[in-house]
């Protein structure tokens, strides 16, 4: 299952990594040829699309090696650092961007040629950002891989940005060409959204914050869990795929050891079976209220 699993994950990495490989070659080469800034804002996008493509793929690579001496916890959070880096990335395509766009409207130099390729290019974009990000996100959500959503996430909001660069060349054609540095611009407007999603999820994981969403569905499972009188001090981490989970529950005081590490167990295996890739510690505590009820 887990080679099946690395398998899997690799080859719709790599995929993403050939398809970012072409579409920034095809924009940029186009973008060139009609001096659209659109179009070469959507080239420089890609092009940090294809090194966060890469770092993706690396990433998939290591995050899934088991435990080791100097990694007792896994190598989970490469994905998350993954995603982080592809944070920084997007912000450095912003700011090229705006000051791009601002610079030719302000200027008035905004006049750029239009030709089929144009629209070719546009059109490829996002028809190939569609089929991928659909293959990422299926892999993302069967094996819970932060890293693999990051990427879909990433280029599902391509999808959307190639369509404004497609409605400015429209635009363009009809000799609006301020248009196309407007379309820049909702290109980057497009992109800080995604780049603020990605880096508070990225440095939320990264510095253990508690999902939670998580901590609900735990609460929920420890509720309608058998031989509890109550839990407390529960606490949730991630890294990468694998969540980390640790509570103490209160058991009946005097009740055989045998018994209540049964119960320890069960909690353990409901937990697990509820979300899958859960690595659980459960304490055992005699519960001293009610015995001193009694």
């Amino acid at each position: 299952m887990n080679s099946k699993m690395e398998k899997e994950k690799r080859q719709v990495a790599g995929v993403s990594v050939f398809a970012a490989f072409f579409l920034t070659g095809f924009k940029l080469v186009v973008g060139l040829m009609t001096g659209s800034l659109g179009l070469l804002s959507e080239a420089l996008h890609s092009g940090l699309d294809l090194v966060a493509a890469i770092i993706t793929w690396f990433s998939v690579r290591i995050s899934d090696r088991p435990p080791d001496q100097n990694h007792p916890y896994g190598h989970g959070k490469i994905e998350n650092f993954s995603a982080l880096v592809e944070t920084f990335l997007l912000l450095i395509t912003c700011a090229w961007i705006i000051y791009e766009a601002i610079s030719r409207l302000v200027s008035g130099n905004t006049h750029i040629e239009v030709n089929i390729f144009s629209y070719v290019v546009v059109i490829t974009s996002i028809v190939v950002d569609v089929l991928r990000s659909r293959a990422l996100y299926r892999v993302a959500r069967k094996y819970n891989s932060q890293a693999l959503e990051a990427d879909a996430l990433h280029f599902s909001t391509d999808i959307w940005s190639s369509a404004v660069v497609l409605l400015g060349l429209i635009l363009a054609h009809f000799e609006f060409y301020f248009a196309d540095s407007v379309a820049a611009l909702g290109v980057a407007i497009i992109v800080l959204g995604v780049s603020y999603k990605l880096g508070k999820r990225a440095i939320d994981v990264l510095l253990d914050r508690s999902p939670a969403a998580l901590v609900s569905q735990l609460e929920e499972e420890l509720k309608k869990a058998q031989g509890i009188l109550r839990y407390h001090d529960l606490k949730v981490r991630t890294a990468g795929a694998e969540n980390f989970v640790e509570v103490t529950i209160h058991v009946e005081p005097g009740l055989p050891l045998e018994k209540a590490h049964e119960i320890s167990h069960q909690v353990e295996k409901q937990i697990i079976e509820a979300i899958p890739r859960s690595f659980v510690h459960v304490h055992i505590e005699p519960d001293k209220h009610q015995a001193e009820n009694e």
